[in-house]
């Protein structure tokens, strides 16, 4: 485990000192490609959203490659680009296009295949809530559904563990909230 952990950290240390190195840039994306499509599914409504997000997300992990702290997992870095990149496509896509309907939402909540319809109700009502929140909101959940600890959330996303907990207890609140007020 320390010899892959002492590889990964050479592979991190070249990859930042020599932008250059195509080769292993492109094995650290690929081997964290699951963080870009996770974000690209729950900020962008098109597939042709997506793949631009996808790329711009790659042009500024690129471009900032240097700015990497090996004190840091790379794919904590890596979800702390992406988010912020997501977050101005998202901002940049809301004031361009109108809203599209509920049923064209593309945020995925990973589950067990629904065997019901009140479930698949739920589900689709959730992911409706979860598209309607503010971009921080948003990807405090997504990092949450991820399992991510409170630490690892507040790394990436730049505010303290208290934060994370308090603002993640208000919108589990709000949610069941929401879900009272329409169920009723």
């Amino acid at each position: 485990l320390s010899s892959a952990n002492h590889n990964y950290e050479q592979d991190c240390k070249l990859l930042m000192e020599t932008t250059a190195d195509r080769d292993n840039f492109l094995r650290m994306i690929q081997e964290n490609k699951g963080i870009v499509i996770k974000i690209c599914t729950s900020y962008c409504k098109t597939n042709n959203d997506r793949e631009d997000l996808a790329q711009e997300i790659i042009y500024h992990l690129w471009k900032s490659g240097k700015s990497f702290n090996q004190d840091y997992k790379f794919s904590t870095w890596m979800y702390r680009v992406a988010l912020n990149v997501a977050i101005s496509f998202y901002r940049r896509e809301k004031k361009a296009i109108p809203l599209l309907p509920i049923s064209e939402l593309h945020i995925n909540i990973e589950e067990a295949p629904c065997d019901n319809e009140e479930t698949e109700k739920n589900i689709q009502l959730l992911q409706r809530l979860i598209a309607e929140m503010k971009e921080l909101d948003k990807a405090l959940l997504l990092l949450w559904f991820e399992s991510k600890s409170y630490a690892d959330i507040s790394e990436i996303l730049g505010i303290t563990e208290t934060n994370v907990a308090t603002r993640l207890s208000r919108i589990k609140d709000r949610l069941k909230q929401q879900f009272a007020q329409i169920q009723k």
